[in-house]
């Protein structure tokens, strides 16, 4: 019917993502939340923002499709589709293209390869421990008594070539210590953690032709960017808002069931 919304939810394991689309599948709204303890709550306020924002009712968008760690709370979701294909589709929508997708999130990463045709060839995740992740960089700020927000604009700064030798959460935390106490510049530190996240990236899989890097730790933190522009010798893609790629593809899903 023409006169349907769809939304798109993406709820990560720290950041509930949504996207809403018009009767003429043109996005809307978007709106982030923390996930917090309860998914269903997060999803709840997530509709709410875009519903506000769109100035329609919450029951006027009667299709819905969740996505992310917790898809399965959300009680007034019509589908719950996979994050990698929700990615994979939405990532597509701006770049119609064999691509290859890196999606860093709060507790795993994904290397997804999509075909020109927008079909799925294959994926990777780490989900082994949060090496490369979004906890892994809040563990370092915390470690290094620096705000999150913070990271970013301090790796700018960094001139240097300091190295962590290990992916490792855990073991990284020795090596903070060790830079500390040989009195290491606190930018040069930061830019070593991210130097970390991007080579548990290269790790995980070959990043062979275009690459596209979403989630919001790209978003917030655009460096990792440039690194892996630096580490692959070409220009990695990023579409407009990489936080909400998943969402996007979730709402481009109900748009058409």
């Amino acid at each position: 019917m023409a006169d349907r919304w769809s939304l798109g939810l993406d709820i990560g394991a720290s950041a509930a993502k949504a996207v809403l689309l018009d009767p003429a599948g043109s996005v809307r709204a978007r709106t982030v939340r923390k996930s917090g303890a309860d998914f269903a709550a997060a999803a709840e306020a997530c509709r709410a923002d875009v519903a506000a924002v769109a100035s329609v009712a919450a029951a006027a968008i009667d299709r819905v499709v969740a996505t992310g760690y917790g898809r399965r709370s959300v009680p007034f979701a019509t589908d719950t589709v996979t994050e990698i294909t929700c990615h994979a589709r939405g990532c597509h929508a701006s770049f119609p293209r064999a691509i290859t997708i890196v999606d860093i999130g709060g507790q795993d990463n994904k290397v997804i390869v999509v075909q020109a045709d927008g079909s799925r060839r294959n994926f990777k995740m780490n989900r082994k421990c949060a090496a490369g992740t979004g906890a892994f960089l809040e563990e370092i700020a915390s470690r290094l008594d620096t705000p999150l927000s913070s990271l970013n604009g301090l790796a700018h700064q960094a001139t240097g070539n300091v190295e962590l030798g290990s992916f490792c959460t855990v073991f990284a935390k020795t090596e903070l210590l060790k830079l500390i106490a040989a009195g290491t510049p606190l930018a040069e530190i930061v830019k070593a953690a991210f130097r970390s996240v991007v080579q548990r990236i290269l790790e995980m899989d070959p990043l062979d032709g275009e690459v596209v890097m979403t989630g919001g730790v790209v978003a917030h933190n655009p460096i990792i960017v440039e690194l892996a522009s630096d580490a692959l010798d070409c220009d990695v893609l990023v579409p407009d808002h990489p936080q909400h790629t998943g969402a996007l593809g979730a709402a481009m899903i109900a748009a058409e069931s």
